[in-house]
């Protein structure tokens, strides 16, 4: 029997957006947001923040991107949590970025991409975040495996946080910035794809005017920023410009922070959906 052809990430990743809406929810179970939704810091309050999430919004959005760290705190049993909480929300259609920003070289950037972007992997994802800071080069274990079983990346271009700056806009010889450099790559990485590449790039959705990057890589645009971190759905166009199209903006606090009554999930992920829906579409 000829094995089912591979969907990349890029086209099913293009269909959920334009069905769903663009809308990503981070799972972000960190020790505030346990206590705020009367939960204790353990196990058992892991395993029902990750459950309530995903029942509460698996139908409704595009894109889950749980934060790795805030299980892997947990040893083996968080690992566990992790690997039902990706179970699950894919078995419900919702597409997972894995947010685990792995970055090293050789065999080691391999093994990672295996964790994450084999299909035998019981963390098999539908994307992972990417730190390309040992150079571009160094990420070709985690893209050429990502192309065969049909995953993507998200690269770290232009990230949110203040510091990001001194490495991702300090200038080469060439007088290219270095994320421009990684923008650039990642066009190449996506060049001919239709609807969209599956290598993306984290932009954040906080940093103002972004007119001289040229982020048009024909590929998603993860962004953080929307919601607790200041930035707002109205924001996106002025930021993103003509890219605006293939922006995922993820909200984590801003949706979660509702919690943990799913009614109440479901209504602050429509809000956002509805506002961003709008913005990207005017």
């Amino acid at each position: 029997m000829t094995p089912a052809p591979v969907i990349p990430f890029g086209t099913r990743l293009r269909a959920a957006m334009d069905t769903r809406g663009p809308l990503c929810v981070g799972i972000d179970p960190h020790a505030a947001l346990l206590e705020s939704w009367g939960l204790n810091d353990d196990i058992a309050g892991l395993e029902k923040f990750s459950r309530t999430v995903v029942e509460a919004l698996a139908d409704s959005v595009a894109v889950f991107k749980p934060q790795a760290a805030f299980f892997e705190r947990f040893g083996s049993k968080g690992i566990a949590v992790l690997e039902q909480t990706v179970a699950d929300a894919r078995s419900a259609g919702t597409l997972v970025v894995m947010d685990a920003k792995r970055g090293d070289i050789g065999s080691t950037m391999a093994a990672y991409a295996q964790t994450f972007l084999s299909p035998s992997s019981p963390l098999f994802s539908d994307a992972l975040t990417v730190s390309p800071y040992l150079g571009y080069g160094s990420l070709a274990p985690a893209i050429e495996l990502a192309r065969a079983s049909g995953a993507g990346l998200f690269v770290l271009a232009l990230t949110s946080n203040p510091e990001g700056a001194e490495v991702q806009r300090a200038v080469r010889a060439d007088g290219r910035s270095i994320g421009a450099t990684m923008l650039g790559h990642l066009a190449e990485e996506n060049a001919g794809a239709s609807p969209m590449g599956s290598f993306g790039a984290v932009v954040g959705a906080t940093l103002g005017d972004l007119s001289s990057f040229d982020l048009e890589i024909n590929g998603p645009l993860l962004a953080p920023g929307i919601g607790a971190q200041g930035a707002t759905a109205a924001d996106l166009p002025a930021v993103f410009g003509a890219a605006v199209r293939n922006v995922v903006p993820n909200v984590s606090r801003g949706v979660l922070k509702h919690g943990p009554d799913a009614g109440a999930l479901r209504a602050s992920a429509r809000v956002f959906a509805d506002e961003i829906r709008e913005a990207v579409s005017a």
